[in-house]
């Protein structure tokens, strides 16, 4: 059996070149978008501005909660692509019902 397709968000992308950047520094940074280069099976989901009205719609939708641009457009794609099991950190990527491996 194959494994399941991987797909992300850029601004998941985005968030984490941020982080190593913040964390560590410009080297570490560089060496994680070097890795995401190297993921042969990782679809990268672009974020223009279509996606920024799906994803403000989904922050709007869920106000009462603190969703970020990157966790909304995450739903988005989920729901877009029927995903039914999101690996992640992150609670509110389970808002629509996709079950979460954490």
């Amino acid at each position: 059996m194959a494994p399941p397709a991987l797909v992300t968000s850029a601004l998941v992308i985005a968030e984490g070149h941020g982080w190593f950047l913040r964390r560590y520094d410009q080297q570490r940074a560089v060496q994680f978008l070097r890795f995401i280069d190297e993921l042969p099976a990782l679809a990268i989901q672009a974020f223009g501005a279509d996606e920024l009205v799906k994803a403000g719609s989904m922050v709007k939708k869920f106000s009462d909660q603190a969703l970020t641009l990157a966790d909304a457009h995450g739903l988005v794609v989920m729901g877009e692509r029927r995903i039914g099991m999101c690996w992640t950190t992150d609670r509110h990527l389970g808002l629509t019902g996709v079950g979460l491996a954490v």
